[in-house]
């Protein structure tokens, strides 16, 4: 089976790419921006016409496509997810080799979920974010496009490789740092959302099924269960031996709760925000796990999650048991795990 895998060298394409060369039967041809990509094209910038040649002259019987940004304004966002998806489907449908297309999308397609629920593939799609919506104009785009293909819906990725700007990412980079300091005490904001983390290795093993099978439209790629950050935090603090109190800077900017450990009595003075931003407190170290800000002024309580998923996600696994055959197998901790393997080797 010739494979052409778009994106190889990404969060996702690089454990995609594992997965595939490790199937004897694939034959797989790695096309991107990068040097050493076998093939260098630019999706964003790139005409359908010369991708049709490229896919005529390769003949592929499937296209799996893992490119893609998660940082940027809209525009960006629009360029790198919308409108390269739109090519590769132009270039699809003039060519002659009929690939089947495997894209990756994602869980902020969605939206908030209301807490408790789990969210199946039929849910009405409802973006909070610019990233969410350029992701679901892709997802439209390829679903209408008459092509064979299937969206799997990537919840939240974790495990080796972890971006650093990830809530998971910086979690362990806080934490480092106050390992390598001493710090006996971390505060930490943005740990109340809950999420559905799932190993980025179970996501290739995903992609690979559904390069095999017929399915098609979307399907949930998650553990079915969502995990809030802070018991992640206490979960990570365990694997990576951090013996220091834990504080949590969620709630009325002041209010603290103790994670791990207990507050000490000390007075605190900081900059912070309810929803994870950077904050200062005297002679302690506070990481938020929101974004980067510098600004003094709180961010407006309306937004308070970055990704535009709201406080609560859950995926519904089940249309990926069954016409996939396919479920998680890396539990949390030992994604965690490589995460601060990961981290702790910058000490």
């Amino acid at each position: 089976m010739r494979v052409l895998l778009i994106g190889a060298n990404g969060y996702l394409g690089r454990f995609v790419a594992d997965r595939l060369l490790a199937d004897p039967a694939v034959q797989l041809t790695a096309l991107g921006r990068g040097d050493d990509a076998d093939v260098r094209f630019d999706l964003a910038t790139g005409s359908p016409g010369a991708l049709t040649r490229f896919l005529d002259a390769v003949h592929p019987g499937v296209v799996v496509n893992c490119a893609g940004t998660t940082r940027g304004g809209a525009r960006e966002l629009t360029r790198h997810n919308t409108v390269a998806v739109a090519t590769v489907c132009e270039a699809l449908r003039r060519s002659g080799c009929g690939a089947r297309l495997v894209q990756i999308g994602c869980s902020a397609e969605y939206g908030p979920s209301q807490p408790g629920s789990s969210t199946a593939e039929d849910a009405v799609p409802r973006p909070g974010g610019p990233y969410g919506v350029s992701k679901l104009a892709a997802t439209e785009l390829v679903l209408g496009s008459g092509l064979d293909a299937v969206v799997l819906r990537v919840f939240s990725p974790a495990g080796p490789g972890t971006p650093a700007g990830s809530p998971l990412g910086r979690l362990a980079e806080a934490m480092r740092r106050a390992m390598q300091s001493g710090d006996g005490e971390l505060r930490l904001g943005g740990l109340g959302a809950q999420r559905d983390f799932v190993d980025v290795r179970d996501v290739a093993r995903a992609v690979h099924a559904a390069s095999l099978s017929a399915a098609q439209g979307v399907i949930n790629i998650g553990s079915g269960r969502a995990v809030r950050l802070r018991d992640a935090a206490a979960t990570l603090a365990r694997v990576a031996g951090y013996g220091g109190a834990l504080h949590e800077l969620d709630g009325p900017p002041g209010a603290l709760r103790p994670v791990i450990g207990h507050p000490r009595a000390e007075a605190m003075t900081h900059r912070a925000d309810p929803l994870g931003h950077r904050a200062e407190s005297a002679g302690h170290r506070v990481d938020g796990l929101g974004p980067r800000s510098d600004t003094d002024h709180p961010a407006p309580v309306a937004y308070p999650y970055p990704d535009g998923c709201g406080s609560w996600q859950q995926a519904d696994v089940r249309t990926a048991r069954d016409r996939l055959g396919w479920r998680p197998r890396i539990n949390l901790e030992e994604s965690l795990a490589d995460i601060w393997m990961e981290a702790a080797c910058r000490i």
